[in-house]
C-alpha cells in the first residue's frame, strides 16, 4: 500500500493559492482556465478568480480505486470555445501524465493560441511535465474532497490484503 498524505482544507487553500500567485508572476495572461474534473475543479476555480479569467471543465476518467489506472477518456467536455484563445488547464496531480497528456492533445486539435499546463503536486516519475507546479511528492496525496472515497478503498484493500 502507498504511503498517504492528507491535505486538510486549509493546506488546500493555501496550496490552490500559491499556485495561482505562482502562474501570475509569469506574467502571462490567459483567456481561459480548463480545469480537469474532478480533482481540478476545486483549484482552477482558485486559479481562475485570481487571474481573473472565464473558467470551464473537462471531466477525464483514469483511475478506478487508488493506484488502478485506465486509459484516460473524456466523460464530458468545454463548452467555452478555445480557438485562437491563450488557455491555461489546471489539475490537482500529474501522476503519470496520461491524463495531463490525453487532455492537451484534446484541447490542441480545437488550435488555442497557447497551451499551459499547471498542477499543485507532480510525480517525480511523470512522463508529462507541467508548466507550471508547487511540489514534487512521491505519496499518494489524499484532498479534503475525497476523504470519504481514499477511507472506503483502504479498507477494501486491507481486506483483501488480510483474505490472501
Amino acid at each position: 500500500m502507498p504511503n498517504f498524505r492528507y491535505i486538510s482544507w486549509s493546506e488546500y487553500g493555501n496550496l490552490a493559492e500559491s499556485l495561482a500567485e505562482k502562474v501570475a508572476a509569469t506574467g502571462k495572461r490567459f483567456d481561459l482556465v480548463v480545469g480537469i474534473a474532478r480533482g481540478g475543479i476545486p483549484v482552477s476555480m482558485v486559479v481562475a478568480d485570481h487571474l481573473d479569467v472565464k473558467v470551464d471543465f473537462i471531466n477525464v476518467k483514469s483511475y478506478n480505486d487508488i493506484g488502478k489506472r485506465t486509459p484516460p477518456r473524456i466523460v464530458s467536455t468545454l463548452t467555452e470555445g478555445i480557438a485562437g484563445k491563450n488557455v491555461l488547464v489546471v489539475d490537482d496531480l500529474v501522476d503519470q501524465g496520461d491524463t495531463l497528456a490525453f487532455v492537451k492533445k484534446h484541447l490542441s486539435v480545437q488550435e488555442p493560441k497557447t497551451l499551459e499546463t499547471s498542477v499543485l503536486f507532480k510525480k517525480p516519475w511523470s512522463k508529462t511535465e507541467p508548466d507550471h507546479w508547487l511540489e514534487s511528492v512521491s505519496e499518494w496525496i489524499v484532498f479534503p474532497f475525497e476523504l470519504g472515497e481514499v477511507s472506503r478503498q483502504r479498507a477494501e484493500m486491507e481486506r483483501q490484503e488480510k483474505a490472501s
